[in-house]
């Protein structure tokens, strides 16, 4: 009798849904036009993903791997005009695609901006965005056209002029006239936007906008109305998050950065935060300092204090290790640990008191309680940071691809690490699921646990997204480099053995055969050999430097994945020129292509996450015709 009467409930809850589904498509017709689209779509090759990782800043480098599309765009410019033009004209072509404002500018300047000018880049423009469009719908295409301009371009990229005398003349007549009208550099503009929409469907950031590279804002400016982009919290990332969200010790920490790597300009002109106070009691703290370094000193101090405070409050981060100013002999030279003494490089602590060395003197509140306002009241910060919270997340599942920034926790045995808050453990993706929603709940700078948490995620060696044990103030004060090594999470080692990345997988539902790991956080120094492919393709660490600062440690300037409808390939980018570069001698990226994984068959919608979603739509248009065939649900005129 229950199970009659829960077939019933079904039944009825199922009846409603069609009911109200009936509302968007009133009749047959409406059901049959969308089933013809769907299954139709269904059938079109996969669009292209792009996969990079740890921007860290570099917001020109950036901007020119973001214009040409990691030089997808070069190599459908050659596909395009093969030996049509010669290397200087498809360089020429390409900067236009890349720059288009600049590079008319540039033409106007030097008077090469004739109307033949405009005629020919806008015919090959219009080749290039037809070759791009295959696979797309012509709705999708549409879509993607800036919509002043969309009836005209749509018009001239489906006309046939090598069909037919009458569409020929058709075609050079609309060139012709967008010419005389005055609109071909507006024109040119839309197309570049267009081919540039067509090369990329989605984009994924695993991880890391901020600190080293001086201008993050502006990378996040650039992205924040990108049509389709997902982001994995690297934890450069949560530390900026958890500032903004009014957490002291990760303003410390974020501010110590900015004056570490010598970029506070991303603080007082990208967010409007003031370092004056700062500086002024720095000053007076370390007169004999340069006023960076002083500056830099004094609000590591406030760091260490803060973060000692949270450990204290927090003993479940297990982050002891990290309560170092209670091991300072405040009378000499040394640290001792364990038994040990080590040298000091500096013992002058003047803000410090050893009976109480976590407390903050009264001019250091004052001064941390100033920035804190500073950048909880910063409008393009927020506007930043929630813009990260709400397409970002500590990892995502993509068309059976894993992302994550940094690692699954796992014990040296390879099994997964267990973690326990407030008396429950977690592991794996459980672990994973409970670090994302506690980022959240920072984001209202009400919960102070959840704002603690932001700094265990950024810097804790159980933290997924850190994965290390950061030894700062080693580093800063320690002369003996023994001290300085860093302890990292087993993962980092056992990602090369397929086992570990099949049962990683497997925890988060994805198929094992198919799917892949893919990663940022750790810099592959191709230099010394190493290899981002892991584990015979399985993981992928896409890490490769895109921050000048790390080139020479990896050897090059960054990668892109990318993953077509015909497998996976790896960009490593040798050389990137500037936006300067590139408008004076047409310079372009320099690339090595690694092809990774060519499939037998070429996939299709059909087989993404979209597909599947997709075939849910239709199997319930299905059962809305045959509800409208059988009389259960009326249709409407």
């Amino acid at each position: 009798m229950k199970a009659s009467a829960s077939a019933v409930a079904m039944q009825q809850q199922k009846l409603r849904y069609l009911r109200l589904l009936s509302e968007k498509y009133p009749n047959k017709e409406s059901v049959y036009a969308k089933l013809i689209h769907l299954q139709a779509s269904m059938s079109l090759p996969k669009g292209v993903e792009h996969f990079v990782s740890d921007l860290h800043g570099e917001y020109e480098l950036f901007y020119h791997i973001h214009n040409n599309c990691s030089g997808v765009i070069k190599e459908k410019v050659d596909y395009v005009f093969g030996a049509r033009l010669t290397d200087e004209e498809k360089a020429e072509f390409c900067t236009l695609i890349y720059y288009p404002l600049e590079k008319i500018r540039q033409m106007e300047e030097e008077r090469k901006n004739t109307p033949d000018w405009y005629r020919i880049n806008l015919a090959r423009m219009l080749e290039v965005a037809k070759l791009m469009s295959y696979k797309y719908t012509l709705s999708k295409v549409r879509s993607f056209i800036p919509a002043s301009y969309r009836t005209v371009i749509t018009e001239l990229m489906n006309t046939r002029p090598e069909a037919d005398r009458a569409q020929f003349i058709y075609h050079k007549r609309l060139l012709n006239m967008v010419v005389q009208v005055g609109g071909a550099a507006e024109f040119i503009i839309a197309l570049t936007q267009l081919i540039k929409r067509l090369a990329i469907d989605h984009l994924h950031i695993v991880g890391d906008f901020y600190d080293r590279g001086n201008r993050p804002d502006a990378i996040l400016d650039m992205l924040l109305d990108y049509h389709s982009i997902d982001i994995q919290w690297g934890n450069h990332d949560v530390l900026w998050m958890g500032a903004a969200c009014g957490s002291e010790v990760c303003i410390a920490g974020v501010v110590r950065n900015c004056l570490r790597y010598k970029n506070t300009e991303v603080l007082e002109k990208g967010y409007a935060i003031s370092l004056r106070p700062l500086s002024l009691f720095a000053h007076r703290m370390y007169p004999d300092e340069i006023p960076l370094k002083a500056s830099e000193k004094a609000i590591s101090m406030i760091m260490f204090k803060l973060e000692g405070q949270l450990i204290l409050r927090n003993p479940d981060f297990h982050m002891e290790n990290r309560l170092q100013l209670q091991n300072v002999d405040y009378n000499s030279s040394f640290y001792q640990i364990n038994g040990k003494r080590y040298e000091l490089s500096s013992a002058y602590f003047p803000t410090v008191d050893p009976k109480e060395p976590y407390e903050l003197t009264e001019e250091e509140e004052t001064i941390i309680k100033d920035l804190k306002s500073f950048f909880i009241e910063s409008e393009n910060l927020r506007r930043h940071v929630d813009f990260l919270y709400k397409k970002g997340s500590v990892y995502t599942c993509f068309n059976e691809n894993l992302l994550f920034h940094g690692c699954v926790p796992l014990n040296e045995d390879g099994t997964f690490a267990e973690v326990s808050f407030d008396g429950k453990t977690y592991k794996g993706k459980a672990y994973m699921d409970y670090c994302d929603q506690m980022a959240r709940k920072a984001q209202s700078g009400k919960d102070q646990r959840a704002l603690d948490f932001m700094w265990f995620l950024w810097n804790a060696l159980l933290s997924p997204i850190s994965g290390r044990e950061f030894t700062t103030f080693e580093r800063m004060f320690l002369e003996d480099e023994s001290t300085w090594k860093e302890p990292s999470d087993p993962y980092y080692r056992l990602i090369n053995r397929e086992d570990i990345c099949e049962m990683i997988l497997e925890e988060f539902g994805l198929d094992p055969d198919e799917g892949h790991i893919i990663n940022g956080h750790v810099p592959v120094k191709v230099t010394k050999g190493e290899n981002p492919i892991k584990a015979n393709g399985k993981a992928l660490v896409i890490d490769g430097g895109f921050c000048r600062a790390y080139h020479k440690k990896t050897g090059i300037s960054g990668y892109t994945l990318i993953s077509n409808s015909r497998g996976l390939r790896l960009l490593e980018h040798q050389n990137v020129a500037d936006v300067k570069e590139a408008l004076k001698h047409n310079k372009d990226i320099e690339s090595v292509s690694k092809s990774m994984e060519l499939q037998t068959k070429s996939t299709t919608v059909a087989d993404t996450d979209e597909g599947k979603v997709m075939q849910e739509e239709i199997s319930d248009l299905y059962s809305l015709l045959l509800a409208y065939q059988n009389g259960t649900v009326k249709p409407r005129d």
